[in-house]
């Protein structure tokens, strides 16, 4: 069994700017044991320290025994660094990492169903095509459209489409891992 915990924790110095808290938004990758509860204890944790959980995705790894947590919260309201000391504490919790945009790589997955009426069809279309998305299923009155990408092309896909008549959205909420050292 793996270590609990890792020695890397985050310092409160480190979200704070001249005035307040940046309001950096976190993007926190955490290795759990695959065992029944953890999530849970997870997610009270935060609630308990008066967190939202913006997104959350969990999800095996490359090996069976451990699972991959991905939550992204607003570190404006409250310090980070308090949550992420607890967690550390976790049995299940293998290592916890605050993501640095710059640094990882990360994906959102989304579902659309538009009112896809004959007048309005093709441009619906040409968006999908804009934001090289994918139709998954038509139907007479609707299209559903799958979408990939970053938060913010998620976010710019449904503003487009939304004046057109969103009947229905389904979010994956991101998943993210670093990038790749580049090699010398």
């Amino acid at each position: 069994m793996a270590e609990s915990g890792t020695k890397n924790l985050l310092d409160l110095d480190d979200l704070r700017a001249e005035g307040g808290l940046t309001g950096r938004r976190h993007l926190l990758s955490l290795l759990v044991e695959n065992r029944p509860g953890v999530l849970a204890r997870i997610a009270g944790l935060f609630s308990r320290r008066g967190f939202n959980i913006d997104t959350l995705a969990v999800g095996p790894t490359e090996d069976p025994d451990i699972s991959r947590v991905t939550l992204t919260v607003d570190g404006a309201v409250h310090p980070i660094d308090q949550v992420t000391k607890q967690l550390h504490k976790l049995v299940n919790v293998i290592k916890i990492r605050d993501m640095d945009p710059g640094t990882a790589v990360a994906r959102e997955m989304a579902l659309f169903r538009i009112n896809a009426a004959a007048d309005n069809r093709a441009e619906i279309i040409e968006f999908t095509q804009i934001f090289r998305a994918h139709i998954v299923d038509v139907s007479r009155r609707s299209i559903t459209v799958e979408v990939t990408g970053t938060t913010e092309k998620i976010d710019s896909f449904e503003r487009m489409v939304r004046p057109h008549g969103l009947i229905e959205m389904a979010r994956t909420g991101e998943v993210a891992i670093t990038r790749a050292r580049p090699e010398s």
